[in-house]
């Protein structure tokens, strides 16, 4: 009866290894879970933010509220003005800007 839990213990010398191999599936999920989740959200995210600083005036946007509109003056306080018809402009945060629709080009320098 008492040699039982002695002969127990005398066996587990050799777990060291055997806690490493324990923790392999666990590395290998968070190695999928960076590759598959986190490393392309954070791509879609930093497209979005230089999108987002790339904004000037002219160009026609979708806002996640789902208003299309043009660009009518960019401030440097985070917001955008937007017109969504003659006349109606709004002010409207530059993040929450998801889709630009038409750029407008830079006026090119005259080469002549």
């Amino acid at each position: 009866m008492f040699a039982t839990p002695a002969y127990a213990q005398a066996a587990g010398g050799a777990g060291g290894v055997a806690a490493f191999g324990q923790f392999i599936p666990l590395i290998l999920i968070f190695a999928i879970m960076y590759f598959l989740l986190i490393r392309p959200q954070q791509k879609k995210a930093k497209e979005h933010r230089a999108m987002v600083e790339a904004l000037r005036r002219g160009d026609q946007v979708i806002t996640q509220g789902g208003i299309i509109g043009k660009v009518s003056h960019v401030r440097e306080d985070g917001e955008v003005e937007v017109e969504i018809a003659t006349g109606v402009k709004v002010r409207v945060v530059k993040s929450t800007i998801t889709t630009v629709l038409s750029k407008t080009e830079p006026a090119a320098a005259n080469s002549n």
